[in-house]
């Protein structure tokens, strides 16, 4: 890898020309090392000594402090494969839910086979199909837009990092959970959109930067965004009813779970 003296570094991936202080390329996502390189203190003598380069902390310290504070870097587990492949499961997903709003307007009939509402009779299936309906009304396309945004935006992040059989298997599995819990609570359930897969991809993405910012350490994503649009998707069943809160919050618990697994495993890895 290249010194601390050169000016830039080529990404094996890609070959542009980047920084040689940071740990992954901006132009696809090839992890470049684990961790930045020290900065050498300004107009400090020990900083200036051959493999003694100084650093300063981005935690605090107080004055006369001559040694920074250790930094974590936040866990980035994507692989050069994930990250410069197309999200086709995050393109599958958002697919299919555009399609299926489409066509439930086209023949109303198909609500009868596809969305979840009292018990389910043994149509197992319907915790799958459930997903992808959106009931008409007002109302219904913004949380329909909202919905299948976030799970495109989050899907497409987490795919970079892990690939699409953990974004397909988390939007599928955490959806359905959240719908069967939903269905074994109430008496006559009614359980539409994907509220609750979504907001698992969400917080399966904001898992390390969670770690990070518990432990006081500096990450890149954007917590407050996510937290937003978490937000939206939490409130959305008040003036929606079918998109079940209690769903919601299943997906989210399984995301955040599954998120904190993924970064472990990837620290043990690296």
């Amino acid at each position: 890898m290249s010194s601390g003296a050169d000016l830039f570094v080529v990404c094996k991936q890609c070959g542009s020309e980047v920084s040689p202080y940071i740990t992954e390329c901006p132009y696809c996502g090839n992890r470049l090392r684990r961790r930045a390189p020290k900065l050498p203190k300004v107009n400090s003598p020990e900083g200036s000594k051959a493999g003694r380069p100084g650093r300063r902390s981005l935690l605090g310290g107080g004055k006369g402090s001559t040694r920074a504070k250790p930094r974590r870097q936040v866990s980035r587990a994507s692989s050069d494969r994930w990250a410069a492949s197309r999200p086709y499961a995050t393109i599958a997903i958002v697919g299919v839910a555009c399609v299926a709003w489409v066509a439930v307007r086209a023949e109303p009939f198909l609500y009868t086979h596809m969305l979840l509402i009292g018990p389910l009779n043994g149509e197992w299936w319907r915790l799958l199909t459930t997903q992808f309906v959106y009931l008409s009304g007002s109302g219904a396309g913004v949380y329909a837009f909202l919905a299948i945004g976030a799970a495109g935006l989050f899907g497409w992040l987490l795919e970079r990092r892990h690939g699409p059989v953990v974004v397909l298997t988390l939007y599928l599995g955490a959806g359905a959970t959240g719908a069967l819990v939903a269905s074994a609570t109430y008496n006559l359930p009614i359980v539409s959109g994907g509220n609750a897969a979504a907001l698992a991809l969400l917080a399966a993405w904001a898992a390390p930067d969670l770690l990070a910012a518990r432990a006081g350490e500096p990450y890149e994503g954007d917590l407050a965004g996510a937290g937003v649009i978490a937000a939206l998707l939490l409130v959305v069943p008040f003036a929606r009813p079918e998109a079940s809160w209690l769903g919601g919050v299943t997906g989210a618990v399984i995301g955040l779970l599954v998120g904190l697994g993924l970064t472990r495993m990837s620290d043990a890895r690296a």
